[in-house]
């Protein structure tokens, strides 16, 4: 069959493509965002380069978007070529069978117009992070995540939480799986990145702080209790400008990399190198870092924004809850509860070695994945 994937590069989304490697579908990657290639298996054809302007650009346009997108959106046509108008080329050069789309905000709304045209071609989507849980709260949104699960014929989630959401929203298709977004991981290829229990000395904190991340909370939960961490080292990756100045300015002693400064396989052996993982936000689906650090030997302690964290962390078992992500002094008592407990820790890293086996395996979610499309393409 052909299968045509509608994304924004990620690196989730090309090991999700991999699984495909050995299969005898003709595979295709539309660049949503138009930014150019990505670094995938050489039989999947790239649609790139797809941004043209039909008119000079005007000044004001910018402005225009982002203050009245609405407006902007009705303009857009006249003024470039639309990923809708994009998708419906591409649509009529390959026919596709299945249309694929990751993450509902920039890679779904954009292509519905064109989907409601070609009601016959399959149409699988999946459901990432907060794409349903957050966005539902805010009406404009809440009328297109509708309008899109009305159109969508299968749906992968990361979580059981947002099948159940999409329902409660509309959607009346297949629910094809609760599947990790980035597939799995290769766990033998990452043993050697492990070190011993008793080797590990760092406390690892993911450093988002924007709208819906709350790592500056972490930071100053470990501020307070330096006194009591100092045979620990402080390290947060992914750190947005506010957290790192914050460490800075205060001169707390942390060892912090941005956003861009890490690559992913750089995360995960500092993932094996660490005693404790600390992620916090308001909102989320299931995070990737959360199931890094289950595989990577780390005691999580993880916020549980919608309850998802809870389908994978038992509280107290193999990891612990963040259930109030503002608290500063609750994130304080957990990590104080974390470090006295070495029982805590060192049954929670038997306990996730089980888990990553049996739910995170790479090999094992593979077939999931190649399944998925197999029924489909079965389904009337």
């Amino acid at each position: 069959m052909k299968i045509l994937f509608v994304s924004m590069p990620s690196i989730h989304v090309i090991r999700w493509v991999e699984n495909l490697k050995d299969t005898s579908h003709e595979l295709f990657w539309f660049d949503v965002l138009g930014r150019g290639n990505i670094e995938t298996l050489d039989s999947v054809t790239q649609f790139i380069d797809w941004k043209k302007r039909k008119i000079v650009p005007i000044k004001g346009e910018y402005f225009l978007s982002k203050k009245f997108p609405l407006l902007y959106e009705k303009l857009e046509p006249y003024l470039e070529v639309t990923t809708d108008e994009a998708l419906e080329n591409i649509i009529r050069e390959i026919q596709p069978d299945i249309i694929h789309s990751f993450e509902m905000q920039g890679c779904s709304y954009p292509i519905l117009k064109t989907m409601r045209k070609y009601p016959d071609i399959k149409w699988l989507y999946s459901c990432w992070g907060n794409d349903l849980f957050y966005y539902q709260q805010l009406p404009l949104h809440l009328k297109k995540i509708k309008n899109v699960l009305k159109r969508v014929d299968f749906l992968h989630t990361d979580c059981q939480r947002d099948y159940v959401l999409a329902k409660e929203l509309g959607f009346l298709g297949k629910h094809v799986g609760v599947i990790p977004g980035g597939t799995g991981y290769k766990l033998d290829e990452l043993e050697p990145y492990k070190l011993p229990y008793a080797e590990r000395k760092i406390i690892l904190v993911k450093g988002y702080e924007h709208f819906l991340g709350r790592g500056l909370n972490i930071v100053k939960a470990l501020e307070a209790i330096k006194n009591k961490i100092e045979n620990y080292n402080v390290v947060v990756f992914g750190a947005h400008p506010v957290v790192i100045e914050y460490i800075q300015s205060h001169q707390l002693g942390f060892k912090v990399f941005d956003r861009n400064e890490l690559s992913h396989q750089r995360i995960l052996e500092l993932m094996g190198k660490s005693l404790i993982y600390i992620g916090n936000s308001i909102s989320d689906g299931m995070p990737n870092t959360l199931l890094e650090a289950i595989v990577m030997g780390a005691f999580p302690i993880q916020s549980n924004p919608g309850g998802v964290t809870e389908e994978i962390i038992k509280n107290g078992v193999n990891g612990l809850l963040i259930d109030s992500p503002e608290s500063i002094l609750s994130i304080q008592n957990l990590i104080l509860k974390s470090i006295s407990n070495h029982y805590l820790l060192e049954r929670a890293a038997h306990e996730n070695a089980i888990l990553a086996k049996d739910k995170l395996d790479y090999d094992q979610n593979s077939i999931k994945v190649i399944s998925i499309y197999v029924a489909i393409l079965k389904c009337e």
